[in-house]
Formats: C-alpha cells, sequence, structure tokens
C-alpha cells in the first residue's frame, strides 16, 4: 500500500505541476481534496486547478522533484524543490524574469487510491526574496 501511495503522489507531481495536465487532478484527487499550505487553504478539485494553474502562469517552466518519499499507513511525506522562471505575476508582484528555487516539504493523505488531503510547507519567504519582495 506505501509504494502504491507514493506513486500517485509522484504521478501529482509530474502530470499535474510539471506538465501542467489539470484533468488529471480529476482522476488522482478526492472530490473533496483539502490543501493547507501556510498561506491558504485550497478546498476541492476546483480550487487545487486554479492554484496550479496560477503557479504555472507564473512560472511555466517550473519542475519539481522529489528529494525524499517515506510512506506510512495511508500517508506519504514528500520533499521537493522545485525551479522555475519567473515570467508571470505571482501573488501581485510583476514578472521578474529571475530563476527561482523553491523547497518544501508535503504529508499527503491518500483515500481509496486518491489524495484527499494535504499539508503543505513551503519556503514562501525565501522565493519571495529571491524575486526581489520580502515577505513579513
Amino acid at each position: 500500500m506505501s509504494e502504491a501511495n507514493k506513486a500517485q503522489v509522484r504521478r501529482v507531481i509530474e502530470e499535474v505541476y510539471n506538465r501542467g495536465d489539470l484533468a488529471a487532478v480529476d482522476t488522482l484527487t478526492a472530490s473533496d481534496l483539502v490543501i493547507h499550505a501556510a498561506s491558504r487553504e485550497i478546498r476541492g478539485r476546483d480550487g487545487a486547478k486554479q492554484y496550479v494553474a496560477a503557479l504555472r502562469a507564473a512560472f511555466p517552466d517550473i519542475r519539481f522533484v522529489i528529494d525524499d518519499q517515506i510512506a506510512e499507513g495511508d500517508m506519504v511525506v514528500t520533499r521537493w524543490t522545485a525551479r522555475g522562471t519567473h515570467a508571470g505575476p505571482f501573488e501581485s508582484v510583476p514578472a521578474t524574469g529571475r530563476q527561482i528555487r523553491l523547497t518544501g516539504t508535503d504529508v499527503d493523505r491518500i483515500v481509496d487510491g486518491r489524495i484527499a488531503e494535504c499539508w503543505a510547507e513551503a519556503d514562501e519567504l525565501g522565493l519571495m526574496r529571491q524575486l526581489g519582495v520580502e515577505k513579513t
């Protein structure tokens, strides 16, 4: 079960975040998906699609790489690094053309083979500093 759950998370990272296949959200996540992020809570598949679309509009070449993954029971912990170019507005910051490197850790809960809940931590302050903005 743990290996299948890790594979499910890897599919979301590759298909949704790296390729931008928003339709894959419907098959890989639960309809009542909740993403608990430090700066916001994202609810439902449509909320997830809107978030990913905005992220990819700001960083169209963004690429997530899995650094580590650990699974136990219905939970998967993934430590990742993302790199990309800031080519569009992101959280009211106009495009800077700067290369970014963002690190983070997600804890996903899998229910019936789909991601149902995610607790996401990312170095948002580090990202804003790379964009030339300090967020307090």
